[in-house]
Parts: structure tokens; C-alpha cells; sequence
């Protein structure tokens, strides 16, 4: 065995032997596999093995692709041909309008990736399946890619390619411990010796905490029981000239494929159970939970209304085994929290399908800093402290039961939350608040004008629209107030903190005390990497600033960079902030505090320390909303008495409370940008619009090489906010932008702007002449490319 390796990867499932064989693929040949057992002995053995092109978003569709292609290759290969059933086809079943929306708005999204999807009426889906009854049925979405894989020959085939090219595998070597050394690099010790290398990927499967633990991590991935059984031959099927296509019914929650001459049918019951929560058996292998197809009847009764032919054909064998998924359901593919030299390729619960991908991405990421598509909803850090056992357990239950039923615009579920709140929480509650999840922390996203308010959730405008209009204009007119929770405050200090920051961020950073500034950081290609606020508070500290879901990620990319002399401290789970928003704030600020507030004495993007009644507070003069507004930054410990004097002294100011959909309405018709939508690793500032916050005059900064090069060869693409010429339905990010040409852009974010009563979208497109259009709900929308700014251009009511 070798004794020296850059990369090892724990596992030799379908993650596993993916990473390995792309990491090959990427110029890297010193790279080795370690699996406790035999390859594919975990749940990859008893996979499904479903390979579908359908995803959520862009990266899983581009990730699937990969998958696919990459799996035709291999079973084209003539020397180790793979066992793959291409094309079969695939129908997802829809009984709700709702559910025909978001197929058509999929169609669009994957439009966009070159890859083409149908929506199909009842009476087309039962054409393409013979066996399904068109009753409590409206339609479906047609996946033409659709198929399955033979799990074993899959990895033994990946495993195969990446021997050829240099790389090891080594069965039956279980890694019993690992020691990072004070360079970061590894020893990886195993029960057939030690491996010293630079890299280590965590690809356990359902084991995945057990090797976690050895660094000290734990990994918020859960394994779930599932069931699906293998029927006798069917005769339609027998007689039949083509292969059945796949189905996925969110109706009755089951799916099923052909296998032989019969079916595969899988359930995902509600009365569904974990597994190994309390440990897992050293001696499982190759195995599985005792069958329990009681626990699955009424999934069953639904599959036998569908299917009626399943009601006269016998099983033939029950598979009962483990499977994993994370707190959101998609997989966890990345670096490691907190860890350096550390990525895992984890909570694949469709592992066979899209394993190819994953793979293909990490080793991207492993060689090379990112991948070719922005892996944020893959990303291990997108999850932080909050993500315990008990949450994760939670979550892959309420996901497990809602398989195939996606979640609609602003549907947040109901397992696991308030899992981070503030002592403002309650009462916000009280006032009706009806809350938004941001990682973890619940945070206002509008109010119910009366206690028996419903929303129905949908991708058209529904019953929100008029209340948060009403935010909006209650705000516009007087002030309103709004708890931004989790908000990500990083406080940097150390001699030279200014020096060593402005080498991080592309345009000159704000250095003046008591003043702040807006910037951006770049990965090493000259691409987006993160956008922050620098706070220079009075009292020499820094304040690095944002994005609620960044806490990890910006933490890791800071601490990554930071010389021993520069002091990185998290305030994000400290602090809370409250926005004091509209031409009237800063009447109310001045009535609490007995500070100067005018507009000579604390200008727009100033910082100062003061104090909210009785409590203290740093106050920004900074605004998300484009209306003269104050962030006051309160330790939690003093909130609910910052709260109070800004309710009493808002009462003769006509005070209003608003929530984040009034808040994402607004900054959209600032132009401003949300970090993950519209601020992505596939782009650079100049394609996004951001050249007055890049200064190739500095003499360097991360990054800056890399995008020297990209100016030489510049994109056609470029960032553009759009006016749709439709009041039916806002764009959903993903939707694809049109001209007569074809395809040229994706839609990032959208929503109406009320104070300029306008359906606002922006967009990455190609630079193009003549007519443009933005799929909504099916049908093509005229749109037209607009200044981004359209409430108060030249800002005049930030500095009133």
C-alpha cells in the first residue's frame, strides 16, 4: 500500500469512486481510495439506481447532465460495457395546478442548460405509460433523459478508469483514525497502515459521522429506511415493444421503474423511520433492515388506484435499506466547515443518478478552488451551528415525506424551526409575523393582517401582494421597523488589518473611522467570491458584514488568508439588528438617543457607537430599502429594550412594522444585489455590472491576475434588470430570458416593485439587439432591459 498520497478518499460508494475517477480526470494521478469493505457495499449495492435529468436549479441540472453523459460513455465502453437502461423516459405526475406551474417554470430552467423537458397533459401521461389510471390526474413533466444504472458495474467501472490513470483503491483497509498536522496535511491511519497525504474526502455514505468524528466534525446527514419491492412479470410489460417509462407520483408518494419484465416500486410513506441515530452495527455490510411493508400500506393503496395492474401481480423480493439526506435534502459537496485541506461528498439520497456529477464537481474544486457552476446549494458550509442531530433528524423526515413534492415559491415547512431566534421573536408572533428560515434563524417575512390570514402558496401573485404593498407604502410614507436577524458580523483587528484587507477586495476599502463602506472579494479566477461591508468603528475595531447565510463560508475564506497578526472573531450569533427605515427615522432615532442624527452629523454611510434608550448599540447610517434608514446593531441582551423605545417613540411617527419580502421588493428597485442570486462564482464584476467597485489600479488583491485575463477575452454576458409586461406572475430565478435568436440569459432574482409598480427581474444575458422575452408560467413575456436603478436614482432620500 502506498504510504503517500495528495488526495485520499474515504469510501468506495458511487461518491467514492466518482471523486476518484474525476480527480484523474483533473491531472491528478497520487490519488488513493480507502473502503473499509468491498466497493459498493454500503447503500449503493441495493440503489434504485434512477438516473434522472430533473433539478432543482441550474448546478443539479448541469451536474445530472454530467452524469448522464458520463454514464453513456461507459456504456458504450467496449471493454467494460455498464449496464444502462438510457432514455427510457420519465413522467413526474402532478394533481394541482400549482404543481403544472412549477413543471412549466422547470421546462424554462432547463431550457437554459440545453436540456429539454415537456409538460403533458393526463391523458398524454397515460399514453406514455399504459399502466397508469388518468384519475385525480392533471398532468406531468416529461423527462426524455430518464433511466436506470447498474449500481455495481458503475463504481467498478469508475474504479477501473482511475487504476488506469494512476490512481489506488484498496478494499478492506478501514480508516481507524486521522491526525491533522500544524501544515494542515493529514495522516490517514488505516488497519493496513498509514498514508500521509495533503487532502482527505470524507465519502462514507451512511458512516459519514463516524469518520467525521475523527476530525472532530459532525456532518448534519441522516440515513432513513426505505423500501421498494421487485414484482413478478407483468404481462403488459412482457408484451409491450418498449421499455415502461419511469414514473414519480407526488400524489401517492411511491415511484417505480421497469425491471425485467416486472417493476421496481419505491415508497416514501409518512409513517417512515431513521436509522442508525444511535450507532451503527460494525458487521453491516452488504445488508439490510428487516422488510416492514406494513408500514407502507396506505403509500401502497395509493400505488394500487394508480397502477391498477399491481393489484394482480405478486412481489418477488423486498429491499429494506438505508439511504441518507441532509436537513434541505440536497447533498452536501464541498469543504469542510472550519477544516482546512477537507471536503466531503455526502447525503447523496440519489447517489447512483447524479454521483457522476458530484464527483465531477468536487474533484473540480479539490484541483482547481471552484467549480465550472456556482456549488453553493451543495455546500457544506451553508449549514452552521444549528444543524444538530435532533434538526437534521427532523428534516430528513418532513423531506422524506415529501419526496416528490417540491417546495413552491415562499413555502418554508414545518419541521425543525425556531431552531435560532432573539427575545424579539415572540413577540413578532404577536403581532401576526409570519416567518422566513435563514439559515436557522426565523425572520420576519411579512405580517397577517388578521389572525386567520392564509397564504396560498403559488407562482403567481397571490394574497401577499396587497399586504406587503401596504409594508412598503406605510414605510414610503412615514418609518417603519424590521428585525434583520443573523445578519454575519465578523470583527477584524490587528496592526495593518486595513493594509491586508484592501489585498482581499477588488476596489479601494473604506478607511476613514466612523464610516462604511460597500466592497467586493474575489476567488483566485477573477470571479465573485463574496460582497461585505467594512465598519470602521470609532474604537479602531473592523466590522466585515454579510450575508446571513455567508457565516462559514466568508469565516473560512477569511481565516484562509489571514497573516498570525490579524485577529478574526464572529459576533453573528451575538448581535441582531434593527432597521429603522422611511423619511421619518431619523425622528424617531433622534427621540431615543441623545446623539446629533442630522444629516450634517451623521451622513449617509457613517458608524458610531450611541445609545438605543437604556441600550447600547453601534448604529450604521446604510440602507437595503433606498430610503433614509438606520441600522441599529443591539446585543441580544439588550433587544427587547431597544425594541421598546423604538415602538414608543415610533407611535407619533406613525411607526409601521415590515418583513423581508417588503425588503426584497425594494432592494430590487434599488438595483441592489442578494449574494447566491445574483452575486455567483461563474461571473466576474465586470460581467456583474460592478465596475465601479473594481480598481485594477491597486497593485494587487486576490484574484486580480485572473481577471486581467478575463478582461483580454471578455464575456458576452453582462447583468441587466428587467421590466416584465405582465401582472399575473413574477420571473423565478432560473426562468430563461428569450430573444427571436434563442435562448440568452437566466433570470436571477424577481419580484414587483411597489413604489414603482413595475414586475421587476434581473438577469445575466447576452449582449443582443431587438425584442426580448422571460418565460413565465409557459408563455413568453415581453420584457425590456432598463436602468437598474429605478426608485430614486440619484439617491436623494439615503441622504435627506
Amino acid at each position: 500500500m502506498r504510504s503517500t498520497a495528495r488526495v485520499v478518499v474515504i469510501g468506495g460508494g458511487i461518491a467514492g469512486c466518482s471523486t476518484l475517477y474525476h480527480l484523474t480526470q483533473e491531472g491528478w494521478s497520487d490519488v488513493v481510495l480507502v473502503e473499509r469493505n468491498e466497493l459498493t457495499s454500503g447503500t449503493t449495492w441495493h440503489s434504485a439506481a434512477q438516473v434522472t435529468n430533473f433539478g432543482m436549479n441550474q448546478t443539479m441540472l448541469g451536474l445530472k447532465s454530467h452524469s448522464i453523459k458520463l454514464y453513456q460513455e461507459l456504456a458504450a465502453d467496449p471493454d467494460y460495457p455498464v449496464g444502462y437502461h438510457y432514455g427510457d423516459g420519465g413522467i413526474r405526475l402532478a394533481n394541482t395546478h400549482a404543481q403544472m406551474d412549477g413543471y412549466r417554470h422547470f421546462v424554462s430552467q432547463a431550457a437554459g442548460m440545453g436540456i429539454d423537458f415537456e409538460v403533458i397533459d393526463a391523458e398524454e401521461c397515460a399514453r406514455r405509460h399504459p399502466l397508469i389510471s388518468t384519475d385525480n390526474l392533471v398532468g406531468g413533466l416529461w423527462d426524455p433523459h430518464d433511466g436506470d444504472i447498474d449500481p455495481a458495474q458503475l463504481c467498478q467501472a469508475l474504479a477501473r478508469r482511475a487504476r488506469l490513470a494512476g490512481a489506488a483503491v484498496y478494499r478492506n483497509t478501514a480508516v481507524t483514525a486521522l491526525t491533522q498536522h500544524a501544515d494542515d496535511s493529514w495522516t490517514v491511519h488505516t488497519e493496513n497502515g498509514d498514508i500521509e497525504c495533503d487532502i482527505i474526502v470524507n465519502a462514507c455514505g451512511y458512516r459519514v459521522n463516524e469518520v467525521g468524528a475523527m476530525m472532530g466534525v459532525h456532518h448534519p446527514v441522516m440515513s432513513m429506511e426505505h423500501q421498494y419491492f421487485l414484482t413478478e412479470d407483468i404481462p403488459e410489460i412482457s408484451q409491450s415493444k418498449t421499455r415502461m417509462p419511469l414514473l414519480r407520483c407526488p400524489i401517492s408518494d411511491y415511484y417505480c421503474r421497469q425491471e425485467k419484465n416486472g417493476l421496481l416500486v419505491g415508497f416514501y410513506e409518512q409513517a417512515c423511520k431513521t436509522w442508525g441515530m444511535d450507532g451503527i452495527d460494525p458487521n453491516f455490510v452488504n445488508a439490510l433492515c428487516p422488510d416492514d411493508l406494513d408500514r407502507v400500506m396506505d403509500v401502497l393503496e395509493g400505488a394500487f388506484a394508480r397502477m391498477p395492474a399491481l393489484q394482480n401481480t405478486g412481489i418477488r423480493a423486498v429491499v429494506n435499506g438505508p439511504i441518507t439526506y441532509t436537513i434541505d435534502g440536497a447533498p452536501l459537496v464541498g469543504p469542510i466547515p472550519n477544516t482546512r485541506n477537507a471536503f466531503c461528498i455526502i447525503g447523496l439520497r440519489a447517489g447512483l443518478g447524479e454521483g457522476g456529477g458530484h464527483g465531477w464537481l468536487l474533484a473540480q474544486q479539490i484541483v482547481h478552488g471552484e467549480a465550472c457552476y456556482d456549488t453553493w446549494c451543495l455546500d457544506p458550509r451553508r449549514f452552521t451551528g444549528h444543524a444538530n442531530v435532533e434538526l437534521t433528524a427532523l428534516k430528513a423526515i418532513e423531506d422524506y415525506q415529501n419526496e416528490f413534492r417540491f417546495h413552491l415559491p415562499h413555502e418554508h415547512r414545518p419541521a425543525g424551526r425556531f431552531a435560532k431566534t432573539t427575545p424579539l421573536t415572540p413577540i413578532m408572533q404577536a403581532e401576526n409575523a409570519v416567518f422566513t428560515p435563514i439559515n436557522g434563524w426565523e425572520r420576519v417575512d411579512y405580517f397577517k393582517p388578521s389572525p386567520n390570514f392564509h397564504e396560498t402558496h403559488s407562482y403567481r401573485f397571490n394574497e401577499t401582494f396587497d399586504v406587503v404593498a401596504q409594508e412598503v407604502a406605510a414605510l414610503q410614507t412615514n418609518v417603519g421597523l424590521s428585525e434583520v436577524n443573523g445578519f454575519n458580523r465578523i470583527e477584524i483587528s490587528g496592526d495593518g488589518a486595513h493594509d491586508w484587507l484592501e489585498t482581499l477586495f477588488c476596489g479601494r476599502i473604506q478607511r476613514k473611522t466612523g464610516r462604511v463602506g460597500l466592497g467586493y472579494l474575489l476567488n483566485s479566477h477573477g470571479c465573485i467570491k463574496a460582497e461585505a461591508t467594512l465598519a470602521n468603528l470609532p474604537d479602531g475595531r473592523i466590522w466585515y458584514g454579510s450575508a446571513a447565510a455567508s457565516e462559514f463560508h466568508d469565516l473560512d475564506w477569511l481565516r484562509s488568508h489571514a497573516p498570525g497578526n490579524i485577529t478574526i472573531k464572529s459576533l453573528t450569533n451575538d448581535m441582531t439588528i434593527l432597521v429603522l427605515a422611511g423619511p421619518k427615522a431619523r425622528a424617531v432615532l433622534s427621540d431615543i438617543s441623545r446623539e446629533d442624527w442630522s444629516a450634517t452629523a451623521f451622513p449617509w454611510l457613517s458608524v458610531r457607537n450611541a445609545y438605543i434608550g437604556i441600550a447600547p448599540a453601534t448604529v450604521m447610517a446604510v440602507s437595503f430599502s433606498g430610503e433614509l434608514a438606520y441600522e441599529l446593531h443591539i446585543p441580544n441582551a439588550s433587544l427587547f429594550a431597544a425594541y421598546r423605545a423604538v415602538r414608543a417613540a415610533g407611535k407619533a411617527h406613525g411607526l409601521s412594522l415590515f418583513g423581508a419580502r417588503a425588503i426584497e421588493s425594494m432592494r430590487l428597485e434599488k438595483g441592489y444585489r442578494h449574494w447566491k442570486s445574483d452575486l455567483i462564482t461563474e461571473f466576474d464584476p465586470f460581467e456583474s455590472s460592478l465596475d465601479r467597485f473594481v480598481d485594477m489600479g491597486k497593485p494587487e488583491f486576490v484574484g486580480k491576475d485572473a481577471l486581467m485575463k478575463r478582461q483580454a477575452a471578455p464575456s458576452s454576458k453582462t447583468f441587466v434588470t428587467l421590466v416584465l409586461n405582465t401582472d399575473e406572475a413574477p420571473a423565478q430565478p432560473g426562468a430563461s430570458v428569450r430573444s427571436n435568436a434563442g435562448i440568452i440569459g437566466t433570470v436571477t432574482s424577481a419580484d414587483w416593485g411597489h413604489r414603482v409598480h413595475e414586475n421587476l427581474a434581473m438577469a445575466f444575458v447576452d449582449i443582443t439587439d431587438g425584442p426580448i422575452y422571460v418565460d413565465i408560467l409557459g408563455r413568453q413575456v415581453a420584457a425590456k432591459v432598463v436602468d437598474p436603478v429605478r426608485y430614486d436614482p440619484k439617491g436623494a432620500h439615503l441622504r435627506t
